[in-house]
This record gives structure tokens, sequence and C-alpha cells, in this order.
């Protein structure tokens, strides 16, 4: 038994994410004394709508906190920390749930964070090139708050009208909590516009047509802001102390976007004796990467950096006194799902997984294991590339039209090809942290370890793919649940037990195990034709010897290129001679669809690259690209290409290699 001077200091840490709450009761030391979870409902009226209700959201938080703290001292539970998706909260003037959809359901009040309704609405913010998109990497995503707003006003009337308040759902969870309306300063500040030294920008949401928020002072979308972990009001409010089952006036914290959390939990661990790059270093050596329905990328850094394509930088969103970068994928357990569970296959994994007593993906990876035969798994997907864009991309191209692709499917239906489709997602999503990544350190960050978090961090493969394709070492969190530990953290700063979030970030960040690169498995010689991962997934250039590389093509570069291929002469017999940009082109494989050729090519100077030949003949002068890690491709991104140029480099027939 501990005597009142060394009884242990308990903390309440809430998680909401996209499809469950969680709650956990950690400890002064960051370990989870106890956890619970509860399903949360989502609603989706129709495509790119996702809908949920806050009065379903609170009631789970409620149960699943009692569930935590049944048996503990009350008196040894000192805050509580509440961390959420960034979805927006609708409520009347008497704070009642007001309807976001058409169907004038007012309980359905949540529009999530991953719906993409506000397409059009995006559009038009973005093409004011106002100065506060500057924080948000050049382009607003149809994920902020914004967006979903002008939506609103212009599509539900009735709701905007009778509307009295508008909440990040992080801070949402803070007013249920404690009756105050303070919002954080993490949430206005990546959602919403706010900077943590002007303010709101009047300019900006006149500009777009809702002068109403400044009007009323912006009482409606918060006008009192609070840095992440300090303390909300007095604390728990009677009502909301009953609910949860937790002791009245305990402090809470003034909250965070859950991928904030989640970086908050792992990044400041103390990293002493794992023989770490980031040992010595600055915080800013680290990105913490949050990875569960979607994955976000959270970099931070002394200074301001602009990264383009990725979000922020935002002064004090995550780590007091630092600024944050914030890259992101839309789609990545939730892209891994729908690829597994959509498979033919599917209901013979879970048959055998059921049989084996394995989870379907534990399955699927043992399932590769006995596949590989002497390779290592990582190039049984030589032939078959995912571009994993599903759901638009977020980062670092910023466009939300972008779609998936499969190239290399085949006939078979087995379980083997489930696998192997499962492997090249899971290496596309990879190759996709692996362009943020070198789009931030191009624009200026030092990152050398990545420090993974979230659902995603429990599967071995995926954490191995990230660190194979990017290189760095992986660090996994002590604890698994680092989102709730992240909370948590909030909720002990708020209680006066720690003089600072960095403080507690150390004490209470704890590192489990550390997964280094293989680097004997990258292939030397490997042409275009055997790369693995492909160029299609983003993938890494290579030289003549094989080895690894990244070309950087300024536009100003390719111009003379550009000059060129125009001036090339139709009818221009091969035998002549070809250009000497064409001559560098050292293998080109050829894929053909319903609607499109695409050109798989390795250049000498350019490195690989992918072009797609629209096979519509109005649309032949416009093709897309695949753009390779560093650079988008510009040789190639021109207003026509001539189909002399298309011919000199694969003839449009079945033949894969030429």
């Amino acid at each position: 038994m501990h005597s009142k001077k060394t009884a242990v200091r308990y903390y309440v840490g809430i998680d909401v994410g996209s499809a469950s709450v969680r709650a956990a009761l950690v400890d002064g030391c960051g370990t989870v004394v106890a956890h619970a979870e509860q399903p949360i409902q989502i609603w989706e009226p129709q495509p790119d709508h996702y809908e949920q209700s806050s009065a379903d959201i609170w009631a789970a938080c409620c149960s699943v906190t009692k569930k935590v703290v049944c048996g503990v001292d009350a008196a040894q539970i000192r805050g509580v920390g509440f961390d959420a998706t960034c979805s927006l909260v609708v409520l009347d003037k008497q704070f009642q749930p007001l309807a976001v959809n058409c169907e004038g359901q007012n309980h359905r009040n949540v529009i999530m964070w991953m719906d993409h309704r506000a397409v059009s609405q995006v559009e038009l913010i973005n093409a004011t090139q106002h100065r506060v998109l500057n924080y948000v990497g050049g382009a607003m995503s149809v994920e902020m708050q914004p967006p979903k707003l002008l939506w609103i006003k212009e599509n539900l009337q009735e709701s905007w009208e009778k509307a009295g308040y508008f909440f990040d759902l992080p801070d949402f969870l803070s007013w249920k909590a404690t009756g105050v309306t303070a919002r954080s300063l993490c949430t206005v500040v990546c959602k919403w516009t706010y900077t943590s030294d002007k303010g709101w920008d009047d300019s900006f949401w006149k500009m777009i047509g809702l002068e109403c928020l400044v009007k009323d002072k912006y009482e409606k979308i918060g006008n009192h802001v609070l840095s992440p972990g300090e303390a909300v009001g007095k604390g728990l409010t009677p009502e909301a102390a009953k609910e949860l089952g937790l002791p009245e006036g305990i402090a809470v914290a003034a909250s965070l976007i859950d991928a904030h959390a989640g970086g908050l939990g792992v990044i400041g661990a103390d990293v002493k004796g794992h023989n770490l790059p980031c040992e010595n270093q600055p915080i800013t050596s680290r990105v913490a990467m949050i990875c569960g329905t979607s994955s976000c990328h959270m970099g931070v850094s002394e200074k301001p950096i602009f990264v383009p394509g990725v979000w922020g930088p935002y002064f004090s969103a995550m780590v007091p006194g630092l600024w944050l970068n914030e890259g992101g994928q839309s789609a990545t357990g939730k892209l891994i799902d729908h690829v597994v569970r959509g498979h033919v296959a599917f209901p013979e994994l879970q048959s055998k997984a059921a049989a084996s007593a394995h989870s379907i993906y534990t399955y699927l990876n043992s399932h590769l294991d006995l596949i590989k035969k002497s390779l290592p798994v990582g190039f049984l997907t030589v032939d078959l590339h995912v571009w994993p864009d599903f759901h638009g991309n977020r980062s670092p191209l910023t466009d939300l039209t972008l779609k998936g692709m499969v190239v290399g499917l085949t006939l078979s239906r087995g379980l083997d090809e489930l696998a192997l489709i499962y492997l090249a997602t899971i290496q596309a999503i990879a190759l996709g942290t692996r362009h943020i990544l070198e789009t931030m350190q191009a624009a200026g960050h030092d990152i050398n370890t990545l420090f993974l978090c979230g659902g995603l961090s429990k599967n071995p493969l995926f954490v191995q793919m990230h660190a194979d394709i990017t290189g760095k070492p992986v660090v996994l969190s002590r604890e698994v649940e680092s989102v709730l530990v992240g909370a948590a953290i909030l909720g002990a700063c708020a209680s006066g037990d720690f003089a600072s979030i960095q403080e507690a970030m150390v004490k209470m960040g704890k590192i489990g195990r550390v997964v280094q690169p293989n680097h004997e498995h990258k292939r030397r010689g490997t042409t275009m034709s055997s790369a693995a991962p492909s160029i299609l997934q983003r993938g890494p250039g290579f030289t003549s010897d094989g080895e690894d590389k990244h070309m950087v093509v300024p536009k100003k570069q390719t111009a003379p290129l550009r000059k060129k291929i125009h001036e090339t002469p139709q009818g221009e017999d091969s035998s002549q001679g070809k250009s000497q940009e064409q001559q560098h082109v050292t293998q080109c494989r050829v894929f053909l669809c319903d609607c499109c050729v695409l050109f798989a090519l390795t250049d000498q100077l350019f490195g690989p690259m992918a072009v797609f030949i629209p096979k519509s003949p109005s649309s032949l002068y416009k093709p897309s690209l695949a753009p390779s890690f560093q650079h988008p491709l510009e040789l190639l991104h021109l207003p026509a290409i001539t189909p002399d140029f298309r011919n000199c480099f694969a003839p449009l027939d079945p033949d894969p290699v030429w």
C-alpha cells in the first residue's frame, strides 16, 4: 500500500477517433493502467458525406471513462485531457444539436474530418490566394473547417440561421466537461486559420462570404483561446462529473486534435541508450507519425518552415514554443481495409485466419513469408503497383481529385493475390510517407528518425516497410496507445503536477522497440522493369549503378527540353537519330488499360517517371503524370505532347516491354 505522500497520481486520457471512443487511466510515468473502448456510429447518407452525433460521442466518452476509473480512489485522479478528430460540431443558440444534412436529422450534427462534400467551397477559398493560405501549405484542404462552414451556409440555410456555436470536436468535449466555450490553440490554428500572434483575420472571412462570423466578434467559432494543456475554467462541472464517474472540479485541459495528441505522446521520449541518430539531437530531428484510419506526419522546428503542400507552420500548436508542420495521407488504415475486404478471396482469408486464431492481418503477414521464397518480401510486388490516393492526396500534392490506381492485376483470384495487393498497398503508403518527408527536408527540416504510434503501428509489416522505404529507423512507443498517453499528458499539465508540457512529454513518453531499415534488401543494378516498389508508388530513382538516388529538376532546367520536344519534326525517321534527350531513356514499360496508356520510364537524367496518355482522342494532348519523389516532372508536364513524341518512347501495342 502507498502512503498518502507516495500515492500514485493518475490522469485520464479520452480519445475520440473516427470509429470509436477510447479512454485510459495513465500514471505519472506514462503507464496505461486501464483501457476501454466503445464504437461510435457513422452515417454516410451519400458519397463523400460522413456524419456523426455529438450526443452519441459524449455518451461513449462517459461509458469508457467510468470503466477505466472503476475501483480507483477518486482522490488519486488529478486531471482529464481530451483529444478528438478535427470534425465540425454544430449547435444552436441553446447548445442543442443542429442538422448538418438535408434530411433535417438534428442528432446527426457532426461533419466528420474525412467528409469531402465542400469541394466547390474549398476551390473558391483557394482561388482567393489569401495570405492565411500560406500557413496551410499554400492550399486549404477540404477536410478543414472554413469550407465546411461555407457549405452549410450555402446548402442548409435553416441550420445556418439557427446556429449558435461551431466547435471543433476536441473543443466540444472540453465544453461538455466544463461549460466553458474556450477553444484550443491547436484546433483553431490548424483547422480554422487562427494565428497565435494576430488571432483571426477579418479580411479572410469577409472575402469568402462568412463576414457574419466577424460581426458577432467570433463568438460562434471562438474568441477565447487557450494553449493545449492549460486548465479550462474551474474543472469538471457537477453534471459532467456525474456522467463521467469522476470527481467534481478536477482539472480539465485545453484539448488537442487526435494526431497531435499522438505526437505529444511519442515525440519527446528519452532515447538514450538506443543508438538512434536523434540521440543528443534536438527534438526537431524527429517526426511523429500517427497511423490509423488516416496518417499524420508531425514535425517541429525552432523557426517557421513553409513547406509546399504540407500544413503549417503552426506556432505552439503541439509543442509550446515550437513551430509545427503537419503532413498527412487521407486514407491509410481505411485504404488497407478497403483493399483487403473488397477482394474476392477475403472470405477465404477470414476463414483461415479464424481457424488459426489470428487476425486477418497477422495471417496475411505470415502468408507473405510463406510465398516470398528466397527474396525479401518487398520484392514480391515487382510487377504490382498501387497508387494510394483513393480518397485524394492531402500532402504534398494537395489534390483531392486524385484517385487510386492498381497496375499489374491478373486474372488470379486466390489468397496469394490478395496478400500481394495488401503488400503493394502498404508499400504505396510508405512511399507516400517518404514523399512527404523528402518534401519537408527539401524545405529545411532535418529529419533522421520516425516515431510511430496508432493502430497501424501494431502491424510489423507496416512498420518494417516504412523503415525500409524511408531508410530511417522507426521508434515504437512502450505504450501502443500513445494518443491516449498524449491526452493524459494534457490532464497532467492542467493539474499542475508538471511544470510544462515538455517535462511531461519526457517523463510520460517511453520507448518500447526500435525497428531498423533493412539496407541489405536494397537491390543493386535495379531497372525500372524490376524496381520494387515502383515509381507508380512514388518510388526512388535509380542511377545506372543501382544506387538509390533522387534528382531535383528545377523548372528552368526543363525549358530547353520542352523546346526541343515541341520542335521535333513530325514523321522523323528514328534511323536518322533520336534527340539526345530521347536517348537517355534506358528502360520503358508499357501498360494498356481501357482509358489510357501508361509509360513507365527510366531516364538517365531525370530518373524514373510515369506518363499517362489518355486513349480518348479529345484528351490525347492533356497527359497526366505520376510524380516521382522530389520533382514534379516538369519535363513532361506540357500543354501538348505530339503523337510523334509518344511513339518515340513506345509502340502502342500490348507488348509489355520495349
